[in-house]
């Protein structure tokens, strides 16, 4: 058997049998074994050192299991993981590329803040009598709109970043509140009120920060672009709330003219959108990101108003 595995695996293989000798003790190993025709396959193997009355050892008994079409299907898993991981970058990129003057304009408030409280500080300082409170006051501010403006930068180089997904605790409520100040110019460029009720009493959540902001910042665009032509109220909603077993509700409404009944899971659908320069890829991107953190999505119609 050993002449059979592959080279680059025997040195280990015996190490571990001769470690599992020695210390007395059962052994699992995976190597690689290399067949008379040239083929390699993955082998998972399961070994007992046996001894006599005296002591020395009599045999190595175990098992050999052929994994390598396992391997390859976990491979194959890993590869799809990648490819999905790498299409949600691409419309994370593609939607933040649409929203450049928006965001533009969102860094640049608390730059110009920045500005006008750093001349007001040197004017408090360059008097005959130089204010230092009024000044000290002027600076403190100086230092908030910069601390803004850098977590607005922080914020948008994060969705822009290619990362593996890392799962850690997330408060969603902040993630609801973070896209809603991302996206407040886009809603105010069409004169639409976004209201947020987020309940209070909200459990962290095991997931994906940069993939939740995604979900929220897909849904929230796509609200706005509900209601941007309506011509009577233009309004945008995002509720959370705690539903039983510890279930976390999360709806974004809008007061757009309604959906279809029969595009209700048409829009999930790869490829499928209402807009004539959409890519149909958000919501469907969307909601496995959302099935993926172990949650559902769908769509509703709104109630007659």
């Amino acid at each position: 058997m050993l002449q059979r595995v592959h080279p680059e695996d025997r040195d280990r293989v015996v190490e571990y049998v001769e470690k599992a000798v020695r210390e007395r003790r059962d052994y699992v190993v995976e190597f690689r074994i290399v067949l008379p025709d040239g083929t390699v396959r993955q082998i998972h193997g399961l070994g007992h050192p046996v001894f006599n009355a005296n002591g020395e050892l009599v045999e190595v008994v175990g098992t050999q299991v052929d994994v390598t079409e396992r391997k390859r299907a976990e491979q194959e898993r890993e590869k799809l993981h990648q490819l999905q991981a790498d299409l949600a970058r691409i419309n994370r990129v593609t939607t933040m590329g649409e929203l450049t003057a928006s965001l533009a304009h969102e860094v640049n408030q608390p730059i110009a803040a920045a500005v006008t409280d750093a001349n007001t500080c040197l004017r408090w300082l360059t008097r005959d009598q130089p204010d230092l409170e009024e000044a000290r006051e002027a600076a403190s501010r100086i230092v908030k709109d910069a601390t803004r403006a850098a977590d607005i930068i922080s914020r948008i180089r994060l969705l822009f970043k290619k990362v593996s997904p890392q799962r850690e605790l997330v408060d969603v409520n902040e993630v609801i509140r973070e896209m809603t100040i991302l996206l407040r110019n886009e809603a105010s460029r069409y004169s639409i009120s976004v209201r947020t009720e987020l309940e209070t009493d909200f459990p962290l959540v095991m997931g994906d920060r940069v993939q939740l902001q995604q979900v929220f910042l897909n849904l929230i665009l796509n609200a706005i672009d509900a209601v941007k032509d309506v011509d009577g109220t233009r309004e945008l909603a995002i509720k959370s709330q705690r539903e039983e077993n510890d279930q976390l509700l999360v709806s974004v409404s809008d007061t757009g003219v309604g959906l279809p009944p029969q595009q209700a899971d048409q829009i999930f659908n790869a490829f499928f959108t209402t807009k004539p320069h959409g890519t149909g890829m958000g919501l469907r991107i969307s909601r496995s990101i959302v099935e993926s953190h172990g949650g559902r999505m769908w769509a509703a119609d709104n109630p007659p108003r």
